[in-house]
């Protein structure tokens, strides 16, 4: 397991309580902008967490007004493509990350979540979100396209609604993030931190190794045929049953007894 002294960064905040944990961006001057040492103490800390086997379930969260307002764009100013590469690099490997770590991460959004702060919604496993915030994919408007994260927005959303919010980069409602796919719901802004622990204490009671298994599983079948889908997944399905936390659940659900899990 992690000590909690290994998760001390400059940018970002950790809070370790068993089975949760609470990720703060914590750049509130910048709204939480995406900088190349912010994005890579979240992969470290990402990393971190999935050796960490008694947190289950990670909330990501922004400290101050916003979410994130995507990628530092003060940092970007003037660079060679040489620096862009690794900026990009290191983005792509952040959000990778989080959909490779076992542990589901819920995107706990307030205020803007824009460009790559977007992104970052769009990759996490779920998304909770104030009925006040809103969400953009603005780069378009200042000459950048936001091509990077065009490929989460794109795997969450419609193709259409996609585009528009491309290629406008117009924010969109929380009201609508929910109807379009892009988040899983909006609440009262006085009840967000409520409602998304509410949310992970939902997903943490059950198996951790089992809940590794399916969302590893989800991720693999997505962009497979359906009979390769089915292929894959039949045998998943099949190891995930011979594992002991898979017995103790049936066999609890037969007793009618709260089953106790084993991690295995």
């Amino acid at each position: 397991m992690c000590e909690t002294a290994a998760l001390d960064y400059r940018h970002i905040t950790v809070e370790l309580t068993p089975p949760i944990a609470i990720v703060k961006m914590n750049r509130p001057e910048k709204r939480n902008a995406l900088s190349l040492e912010h994005m890579k103490e979240l992969t470290d800390c990402f990393e971190k967490i999935a050796q960490t086997h008694d947190i289950s379930v990670v909330i990501l969260k922004g400290e101050g007004p916003a979410f994130s307002a995507g990628h530092d764009i003060k940092e970007m100013v003037g660079q060679d493509i040489g620096f862009y590469r690794q900026l990009f690099d290191v983005c792509t490997k952040l959000m990778s990350t989080i959909q490779t770590i076992p542990q589901p991460v819920i995107a706990q959004v307030s205020g803007i979540a824009t460009a790559a702060g977007c992104q970052l919604v769009a990759t996490c496993d779920l998304a909770v979100a104030a009925d006040d915030a809103k969400f953009a994919t603005p780069g378009v408007k200042i000459g950048l396209f936001c091509s990077t994260p065009m490929v989460a927005l794109s795997r969450a959303v419609g193709r259409k609604k996609a585009m528009e919010m491309l290629l406008t980069g117009e924010p969109i409602s929380a009201d609508l993030a929910v109807q379009i796919g892009l988040i899983n719901k909006a609440v009262p802004k006085e009840r967000l931190e409520e409602e998304t622990m509410a949310l992970a204490q939902k997903i943490a009671a059950a198996s951790r190794f089992t809940v590794g298994i399916g969302k590893q599983a989800f991720y693999r079948q997505l962009d497979m045929p359906q009979d390769m889908a089915y292929s894959y997944t039949k045998e998943v399905m099949s190891l995930n049953a011979t594992a002991a936390d898979a017995q103790e659940g049936m066999c609890a659900f037969l007793e009618k007894r709260t089953p106790v899990w084993q991690g295995r």
